[in-house]
């Protein structure tokens, strides 16, 4: 019997084991999916976990400031990274930062400051490389900037301390403000206007700020430092380019020197700025966006001579500084974009009637690799100098030249020949029938020059035409367009001659 009562005690202490080990495991189990369930919800906003946070300009030395909201706090870091701006022909900016910033779980609330005055807030796109559910919830531009007459408008209806040119202050509640004029309602209520005051004493400015800034809801899943990408457009900055050519003495050949010039009116300077240029007509819906009136002079100038390669972009061009540069507000730079020496040239003497009576002179290049030159380049002003005997540059004139391809023809005009005259008449006219007229052209080229002249004639015609009888033979260049090249011999006069008949 006592065999089979300690069996019966054994296997009941067994039994009554497995039976604790069971429910003792679901417990555990349970305990610990609550623990860690809430930290796995990232897809709620916690909206009482609002930080306030200010984001420092790129490569900025020290701390962000930060103010706790609720019980949430928030440590700031230092700003680091760079600056790239994009810059078109129209007077626009695309900029680019990267800005180090502290976040917290849920929303942060950040003042974004050193922006450019002329910014589109509406075009902010905010990054965030390390964690793609980062989001800007709501954006405030705050444009209110510091200045007397937004300080006076604050104050409407509010009592000031107004102290005129003889040392008298007058307190009262300020009623209007125009220029140089204010009106006040004194405790008397009578009505002062004065006019001529060496001080105005407020109380509290601090609903005004010194700069635009942008204020920002940030939402992060998560707490930690961020490098945020922030792009945005802006008016103010522009570029064009600009030529000189120096052409040697018999005309032949010419050196050429090309510069990017870079005008910064944003309101704001870029330091060691990657520098991006478009070259091209970008279709925007409304006109380019200008700086501050303040902005508009240019205080100085900067010259540097730093490599920019070329590149297709979509159907424009796109020219990289391939080292950064500093644009400093209300500056205009210069960078070398080309330098060609002894590139083919051959001057052209053209008379084309639709321009004037006179004989324009124009130098003509082939934009080649062969040539020297070989990159698409951006419409800009080309400048044209030459040598006299004594060995010193003189001016001959300038173009504004438009976009010349890779392979396309690049045509200066320089000026209209001295030693050239020319008279064109119409000798005879016929009117034939109702839509049928016939003319007949004649034109004297007079060269006063000991060498003799070879000159391009350009006559356009309309309707269905055809040329009937001419002095000399022509070349039909497009469907309204004929060119006769002739030689004016020297100190002589050459006369071409035609007929044409038109259809209407």
């Amino acid at each position: 019997m006592g065999v089979k009562k300690l069996f019966f005690w054994l296997t009941m202490c067994f039994l009554g084991g497995i039976l604790l080990f069971s429910i003792w495991i679901p417990q555990i189990t349970v305990v610990t999916a609550q623990q860690y369930e809430p930290g796995n919800n990232t897809s709620v906003i916690n909206s009482s976990a609002l930080i306030e946070a200010v984001i420092r300009p790129p490569g900025a030395v020290g701390d962000l400031t930060s103010e706790a909201v609720g019980n949430s706090t928030s440590e700031a870091v230092g700003a680091v990274g760079n600056t790239e701006l994009t810059i078109y022909e129209q007077g626009l900016a695309l900029v680019k930062e990267r800005r180090e910033l502290e976040l917290q779980t849920g929303i942060t609330q950040v003042e974004y400051t050193d922006i450019a005055s002329g910014i589109d807030p509406t075009s902010v796109i905010i990054e965030d490389p390390e964690n793609r559910d980062t989001a800007l919830l709501e954006q405030n531009y705050e444009y209110d900037l510091l200045n007397s007459s937004s300080l006076l408008g604050k104050y409407l209806d509010r009592e000031v301390n107004v102290t005129d040119r003889n040392g008298e202050t007058y307190t009262g509640t300020l009623l209007s403000h125009e220029d140089s004029s204010i009106v006040l309602k004194t405790k008397a209520e009578k009505a002062v206007v004065l006019k001529d005051f060496s001080k105005i004493e407020l109380d509290d400015s601090s609903s005004l700020s010194a700069k635009p800034a942008l204020i920002w809801q940030i939402y992060s899943p998560v707490s930690g430092t961020r490098q945020l990408l922030v792009s945005y457009l802006t008016g103010g900055i522009n570029w064009e380019a600009d030529y000189v050519l120096i052409s040697n003495p018999d005309e032949t050949k010419a050196d050429i020197r090309g510069w990017v010039s870079i005008d910064n009116k944003a309101g704001m300077t870029y330091e060691n700025a990657v520098l991006k240029l478009v070259s091209g007509q970008i279709n925007r819906v409304s006109g380019p966006m200008l700086g501050s009136a303040e902005e508009k002079s240019v205080v100085n100038q900067a010259v540097s001579q730093m490599p920019i390669a070329e590149e297709a972009l979509f159907e424009y061009h796109l020219y990289t500084v391939e080292k950064p540069a500093t644009l400093k507000n209300n500056q205009a730079k210069q960078i070398s974009l080309l330098f060609a020496d002894s590139v083919p040239m051959e001057k052209k003497l053209i008379y084309d009637s639709s321009l004037g009576e006179k004989v324009l002179a124009y130098l003509t290049l082939e934009n080649s690799n062969e040539s020297g030159l070989g990159i698409p380049l951006p419409k800009g002003i080309m400048r044209i100098y030459k040598a006299d005997s004594s060995g010193g540059l003189q001016f001959l004139g300038e173009d504004r030249i438009k976009h010349i391809p890779e392979a396309g023809e690049l045509r200066v005009a320089v000026g209209s020949s001295f030693d050239l005259t020319i008279k064109r008449n119409e000798t005879d006219y016929q009117r034939i029938s109702d839509n049928v007229e016939r003319t007949s052209y004649e034109i004297e080229l007079n060269n006063s020059k000991p060498d003799s002249q070879t000159v391009t004639i350009v006559e356009h015609l309309s309707g269905e035409w055809e040329i009937l009888e001419s002095s000399d033979s022509y070349e039909k260049t497009d469907a309204f367009t004929i060119e006769f090249r002739v030689m004016v011999p020297a100190k002589g006069t050459k006369i071409t001659s035609y007929t044409v008949e038109r259809r209407f």
